[in-house]
């Protein structure tokens, strides 16, 4: 069965309005454009929903899912998914897949069409062509399923930034708008590690499964790009794939 669409979130731990504190109002317009994309998503159509995000290796982790918001200061726990036979699943999620949860959560399916979730971490230095591969081998064989891929853009976006300033970082972060506005999985998977890594951009592996997974699926797709701003010196992307 095909994948029928896909969503593109950032993942900031300041989305959660707890461990923003007073600023938590200057990310509303996020927030709010990251619930209608995840919305989307359950919409959609599909049965599993598979949630691709950077960590420290490549591998698929077991359910359920679980971690918290604790070292950015706030006892907030976030469990998503179960296992039947009890199993033991998966602690401490690494950022990106914790505040994927964090949004699954806040936005629920329909009740009469469940579905169910499966979590992806890959290695921020994962090479182009392995995440494409990875891409277009994810997937179910017998039901419709859906990305949510979370990634941030540069960081890099003035003297303010977690990178400090970077005369390249705006070019970048132009084109991925671009790409994701437009469908160019071209362009994704033509993004370079290396100055991705300088740019300290978390969302490239990420955004190359994703271009990989759409690649193999065929067919005709529309992009919309629902947010593109840098705030912090970060940029963050929101947009939602889906087939035409």
């Amino acid at each position: 069965m095909p994948l029928v669409a896909a969503a593109v979130c950032p993942h900031p731990p300041l989305l959660v309005p707890e461990a923003a504190g007073v600023a938590a109002g200057e990310l509303d317009h996020l927030r709010a454009a990251c619930d209608a994309a995840v919305a989307r998503l359950y919409a959609s159509g599909a049965r599993t929903v598979v949630v691709v995000g950077s960590g420290d290796r490549t591998t698929d982790l077991d359910a359920p899912y679980r971690g918290t918001f604790a070292p950015w200061g706030v006892p907030w726990r976030v469990s998503l998914g179960r296992r039947p036979d009890g199993g033991v699943g998966t602690d401490g999620l690494p950022l990106s897949l914790l505040v994927g949860a964090w949004l699954l959560s806040r936005v629920y399916p329909d009740e009469t069409r469940p579905v169910s979730w499966r979590m992806v971490s890959v290695a921020s230095d994962e090479p182009a062509e392995d995440c494409a591969t990875g891409g277009a081998r994810m997937g179910s064989a017998d039901q419709p399923w859906a990305l949510l891929v979370m990634g941030d853009g540069s960081a890099c976006r003035g003297i303010k930034a977690p990178g400090y300033d970077d005369p390249r970082a705006e070019a970048y972060d132009d084109g991925v708008a671009r790409a994701l506005a437009d469908v160019d999985t071209e362009v994704l998977l033509g993004l370079d590690p290396g100055l991705s890594a300088e740019l300290k951009v978390a969302g490239r592996a990420p955004w190359q499964v994703l271009a990989g997974a759409v690649r193999a699926a065929g067919g005709d797709w529309r992009g919309d790009l629902g947010y593109y701003q840098a705030p912090y010196g970060v940029a963050y992307f929101v947009a939602n794939w889906e087939r035409a």
